[in-house]
């Protein structure tokens, strides 16, 4: 028996496209999750237009009628998040537990954006001038395109799609082709909100087709992308060259500084959930451990076992602590940036070998490197799994300068018991986001997200801080 296509979503309709494509379980290969039909120009043209319709009268709505839609929504994600996550990690890798954590989160995010729509606030200023009153207020951009990345198909569309709905903004919606199953189980839930035509549109396709729609087309008033540098780079510069607002994010080389002073059981939970859960597959990833010489030997000796110890495997089964990789090519960089690190005279430690399971999946032992050098290629770039290179430090002065020595920006962890050099890292870390005694990787959904340098450009996601790129500053003057 053949299996349905999942359609499109275009001005309150599901559409097929000309073409489609499977997605397929990387814990079993054998597995095909689903079939998602492609979008082509004509298609991702009719989405556009559609938004292009709705976006006047949604911006004009009233904010009560946006507050229950999207509470809607999160209480129909939070009531299904068990049956969701599983499919997450059906087809992304995660392990099940991380898989309904994400759509619970996405839940939560759909609840606190139903309240930022009532509490979206303005001021009332005296003019220098006499007798004028001033108004400042914020207005929806429009319509706005977003592209989301694989690597959390569900939280990730979520902080995008609810502010978006929340300020009044239209959408058209742009999953991860690799993950598209999430992303359309989140989409249905959002087609019975009680939204008008045209407020919100799912587009499946390839980024040559729909993505480069957005970059194109006027009637996109901003575009939000999650992903790589080289890819936000384009949608930069073409956005500043028609006049569209961007919000990127790009990705990180994230380091966690272990002092001589920190508590090292801590520590080495910090560091093995930062870079090797969820398989190492999170910008928040720490890569690089930075770790004064004073317990240098100690602290590796304690990370090497429990490296070794985390069990590999399917992402459903109950004992799996570390997923696949999400497919075959994300593998082939991991194994790839593993042999480099090698070439470049970093020690080995453990890990970095393909894991055969009970089932053809793309199974891969966490790796981990010492003696690294900060100048070394695999400790500048971006990998993207499980693979941690631990990087040795005279003292706390010389850490936090290796620490901040990165193209990069996003998040930046310290593992301490000294207020003072906690104090100090929180205010010199170059970094958007910093961590003391704590994971890099794991952020809550009511506080602002982002980085520095080459992880991020244009404003804050998340929170109430996302409401700097979803709307519009207006100054209003009055003769009384």
């Amino acid at each position: 028996m053949s299996q349905a296509v999942h359609a499109n979503y275009i001005n309150a309709e599901w559409v097929q496209g000309p073409s489609q494509r499977s997605n397929i379980n990387p814990s079993d290969t054998r597995d095909v999750v689903g079939l998602f039909t492609q979008a082509d120009e004509q298609q991702v043209d009719q989405a556009i237009q559609a938004a292009h319709t709705a976006a006047p009268a949604w911006a004009l709505s009233n904010p009560q009628q946006r507050a229950d839609a999207l509470d809607k929504i999160g209480t129909e994600i939070l009531a299904r998040k068990d049956e969701l996550g599983e499919l997450l990690s059906r087809e992304e890798g995660k392990t099940r537990p991380e898989g309904i954590g994400e759509f619970a989160r996405a839940g939560a995010i759909f609840k606190f954006f139903a309240q930022e729509a009532l509490r979206l606030r303005g001021d009332k200023l005296a003019s220098v001038r006499p007798g004028l009153e001033i108004e400042v207020t914020r207005e929806p951009i429009g319509v706005v395109g977003l592209i989301t990345p694989w690597n959390f198909p569900a939280a990730i569309p979520a902080w995008k799609i609810a502010p978006a709905l929340a300020y009044g903004n239209a959408v058209v919606f742009k999953p991860a082709e690799l993950v598209p199953a999430s992303a359309w189980a989140l989409s249905e839930i959002i087609s019975r909100a009680g939204l008008p035509p045209g407020v919100f549109n799912l587009v499946m396709g390839p980024g040559s087709v729909v993505g480069q729609a957005f970059l194109n087309d006027a009637r996109v008033d901003g575009i939000s992308f999650t992903g790589s540098a080289g890819t936000g780079a384009r949608i930069a510069q073409a956005a500043v060259q028609r006049g569209a607002k961007f919000q990127l994010e790009m990705g990180g080389k994230n380091p966690c500084v272990v002092l001589d002073d920190a508590d090292l059981d801590t520590a080495v939970n910090c560091v093995v959930q930062s870079a090797f859960y969820s398989t190492g597959q999170r910008c928040t990833a720490a890569s690089r451990i930075i770790v004064q010489k004073d317990i240098y030997a100690e602290f590796l000796a304690r990370l090497s076992a429990a490296t070794q110890s985390l069990r590999v495997g399917h992402a459903l089964a109950a004992d799996t602590q570390i997923g696949p990789v999400v497919d075959e090519s994300q593998l082939a960089q991991d194994l790839r940036y593993i042999a480099i690190a090698k070439a470049e005279g970093a020690r080995h430690i453990c890990g970095g070998e393909q894991v055969k399971g009970d089932t053809p999946g793309h199974f891969l032992r966490p790796a981990l490197f010492a003696d690294c050098d900060n100048r070394m290629q695999h400790c500048r770039e971006e990998i993207f799994g499980p693979v941690a290179s631990v990087i040795p430090a005279d003292n706390y002065e010389h850490a936090l300068s290796l620490a901040n020595d990165t193209p990069f920006g996003l998040s930046s962890g310290i593992c301490t018991r000294s207020l003072k050099h906690a104090t100090h890292f929180k205010r010199h870390a170059q970094a958007g986001m910093v961590m003391v005694n704590v994971p890099t990787a794991g952020v809550d959904y009511h506080v602002p997200f982002g980085g520095r340098k080459a992880s991020s450009m244009g404003s804050r996601e998340q929170g109430s801080y996302a409401a700097e790129f979803f709307t519009t500053v207006k100054t209003s003057y009055l003769q009384a």
